[in-house]
């Protein structure tokens, strides 16, 4: 199995603003994934961690999302097939974890 995709987001919204807007955005983003065919098979918060799980097309993924004052690291385990593209992945975390995490 391929080592795990991680990806840190710095930002300067406080830990309880960073988790709200996590949060806001994976609901928002969950009704997008079922129309693309991703089935959620898990997503649950523990404190100020998401552990979550979904599957396409045969292709399970599975990771967590930990929300720091500071930071949001995202942790992704990609099966074999998928971490062909682990670097497109990783960028457009990246990006979309910006724009989530950018003061308004």
């Amino acid at each position: 199995m391929p080592k795990p995709l991680i990806v840190e987001i710095p930002h300067e919204l406080g830990l309880a603003e960073a988790r709200r807007r996590i949060a806001d955005g994976l609901d928002q983003a969950q009704g997008l994934l079922a129309k693309t065919g991703i089935a959620i098979d898990k997503m649950a918060w523990t404190d100020d961690r998401l552990d979550f799980a979904m599957a396409a097309m045969g292709q399970k993924v599975d990771g967590q999302v930990d929300v720091r004052p500071e930071t949001v690291r995202v942790e992704v385990r990609l099966p074999l097939l998928l971490a062909l593209f682990a670097e497109r992945i990783q960028k457009k975390l990246g990006q979309e974890g910006n724009l989530l995490l950018t003061k308004k």
